[in-house]
């Protein structure tokens, strides 16, 4: 686990780089993939629902995966907690789906772990949301059956 910044000063620098990675995030375009290397480390881990992988070259290809298969995806940072050199960023991403609905505006909610290297770039990038509410349940037929089960299945 990274240490713990010990002064204001490292306190202060893991707020800015939380800061310039909420921004990063909130102005990702298929342009400005490739400068992930400004808030990644070159070895960082990510996961999310649907995926595990580890280094940079693995995270560009599923952020370029995201713009080839959606309308407009993009993350609006909602909140930011901060201890030490981690954080949670809670977000919004919105987007429409480019086979299912594609006029429909669709937003997920959820949230990111991260954890910062000493150069104040992501070295662990968790990502927590709840795929049958926000994705599944959104897709015809699949969704049907995806509140089906959640009726069944609470008290």
């Amino acid at each position: 686990m990274p240490s713990t910044p010990t002064t204001s000063a490292d306190a202060a620098d893991a707020a800015a780089s939380v800061a310039a990675i909420a921004a990063f995030f909130e102005t990702l375009t298929p342009d400005t993939i490739g400068a992930l290397d400004r808030v990644y480390a070159a070895d960082a881990r990510f996961k999310d629902p649907f995926n595990e992988v580890q280094g940079l070259a693995a995270i560009m290809r599923i952020y370029a995966h995201m713009f080839e298969t959606l309308h407009g995806p993009r993350f609006v940072v909602t909140g930011r907690v901060l201890q030490g050199r981690e954080c949670f960023l809670t977000w919004n991403f919105c987007f429409r789906f480019k086979g299912i609905q594609p006029a429909t505006a669709q937003t997920v909610r959820g949230c990111s772990h991260l954890v910062l290297d000493a150069h104040g770039r992501i070295a662990v990038h968790r990502d927590y949301w709840d795929a049958a509410e926000e994705l599944y349940e959104k897709i015809p037929v699949l969704g049907g059956l995806m509140r089906w089960l959640r009726k069944r299945a609470s008290s």
